[in-house]
């Protein structure tokens, strides 16, 4: 019995050990894992100061404009900001940031936003959202595919930051964007510009 007892612990102490807890490296980081992401209930989201050099509407249910979908870049980060308008809010999110090729799509052309890198559900009464990522991680033209889910005077809607259309046969769109070259307005050469 004494010789079995002495297995048993010699064999848990090899287990244990050999367990060594795995530490995630910088070139192990997933897109994923790089967003962060912030949500505000604002007043007068659309009125606030400041200029961004890439700016388009937010376009909801293909008719109405729910607001503004702007990027920025602030120490080292793009900042990319839903802003909805008066009467709008924003009840979850949904970006693909990257390449235009690799924003994921079905085989006929239409985006799977359930497969987009980053994707989150909102407070009541959230009008801002922001995702933050690193522009390191970037190219110099990259795309983003920037959906929510709104409410507004019509009820609730589908919402797409305006851009080129997908191939598909929806009217979901993406942002095809220049990193650098926005000189306008006193902004820095590194913000980002609508290509």
């Amino acid at each position: 019995m004494k010789k079995f007892s002495i297995f048993i612990l010699s064999s848990l102490a090899i287990v244990v050990m050999g367990c060594t807890t795995e530490q995630t490296e910088p070139d192990q980081l997933t897109s994923e894992n790089l967003f962060k992401v912030y949500e505000a209930k604002v007043d007068n989201a659309l009125t606030r100061e400041g200029e961004n050099c890439l700016e388009v509407e937010l376009i909801a249910g293909q008719n109405h404009i729910a607001g503004l979908v702007t990027a920025e870049t602030i120490d080292g980060l793009l900042k990319i900001t839903y802003s909805a308008g008066p009467d709008w809010t924003i009840g979850a999110t949904h970006l693909s940031l990257g390449e235009c090729e690799q924003i994921p799509t079905t085989g006929s052309g239409n985006p799977k936003i359930g497969h987009f890198e980053h994707s989150s559900e909102h407070s009541e009464g959230v009008n801002e959202v922001v995702y933050e990522f690193p522009i390191e991680y970037l190219l110099e033209d990259f795309c983003f595919a920037a959906h929510a889910e709104v409410t507004g005077p019509t009820g609730g809607e589908t919402a797409w930051a305006s851009g080129t259309e997908f191939d598909g046969n929806s009217w979901a769109m993406f942002v095809e964007a220049l990193l650098n070259g926005c000189t306008s307005g006193g902004g820095d050469d590194d913000e980002p510009v609508v290509k």
